[in-house]
């Protein structure tokens, strides 16, 4: 019953996408409105609602906040549905994205240019590679837990099982489900191995590590790019350079995701936040 709930949700977040929950292709300089596409990781959470919360409150315009799998956001990016999506990894997690849709979608800059992905445990775990799981297989259940299936961190994963011959099963999940079974192996001391990615709250929460990576199957660090879709930047100037300039720092950027992980809802807390960071928005805005 879970499966299907799961698969009925997916099916209904895609075709709002692709169906116009928003009409980017269609909208006018003037219209005073944006979509922003995001999907469930944190820093994309973190970044997307207060995107939207700075649009709204300081700048006029109404938002639209879409939640869906990564996969649909690029098609609805790529077909002018979609206005913005803010967490574009690159060159390794979301590159087969950019190979498919490249030509279809602009890139409007790097936000951050640190981010890694990798497979995390805790420190006290006593491993420090991927060429270490097989021989201590029983102690994580032969289980790697991961997020979303489609993910680009999972089809990473997926590979680096196939080149380490790791004879582990890639549990399918997501960000939130990931850091709660993080978060109860903690609590308990017990090992455990997920799909990890740095910026990420977990790392400023908990003592962590990015298990090494010898054959370079994750890659080195990535940057995160903010994209929108063609016409955007004619349509929505004012909007477009605002989001030139939504460049993030590791500790800026922490900082939000901590603060929208310890809230209750992230674009309430997006925006108290964004109230207590004036001089960092005004940068933002070129004040």
């Amino acid at each position: 019953m879970k499966k299907i709930l799961s698969l009925i949700l997916s099916i209904g977040l895609a075709t709002s996408l692709v169906t116009g929950c928003a009409s980017g292709g269609n909208k006018k300089a003037d219209s005073k409105e944006v979509t922003i596409g995001y999907v469930n990781w944190a820093e994309g959470i973190a970044m997307s609602n207060l995107a939207a919360a700075i649009l709204e409150e300081k700048m006029g315009y109404k938002v639209d906040l879409v939640l869906a799998d990564v996969a649909p956001v690029f098609t609805s990016l790529a077909s002018g549905n979609t206005d913005l999506f803010l967490d574009t990894w690159l060159p390794v997690t979301h590159g087969e994205y950019l190979e498919k849709y490249g030509d279809d979608i602009v890139d409007l800059g790097v936000e951050n240019a640190n981010a890694r992905i990798g497979l995390v445990v805790p420190s006290y775990v006593d491993i420090n590679s991927i060429e270490e799981l097989n021989e201590n297989k029983d102690m994580f259940a032969g289980k790697i837990i991961g997020i979303d299936s489609g993910a680009g961190i999972m089809n990473a994963t997926e590979k680096a099982i196939e080149q380490y011959g790791l004879d582990y099963e890639l549990v399918n999940g997501s960000g939130p489900a990931m850091t709660a079974s993080l978060k109860k192996a903690i609590d308990k001391k017990e090992p455990i191995v997920v799909t990890g990615w740095t910026p990420h709250w977990m790392f400023a929460r908990w003592d962590l590590k990015v298990l090494e990576d010898p054959k370079g199957i994750y890659g080195d660090a990535e940057s995160i790019h903010a994209y929108s879709r063609k016409g955007f930047e004619k349509d929505q100037p004012e909007v477009a350079k605002f989001i030139k300039n939504y460049k993030f720092s590791d500790e800026v950027l922490a900082d939000l995701m901590g603060a929208i992980e310890d809230g209750d809802d992230p674009l309430a807390s997006a925006k108290e936040w964004m109230n207590n960071h004036e001089d960092q928005v005004n940068e933002w805005l070129g004040k």
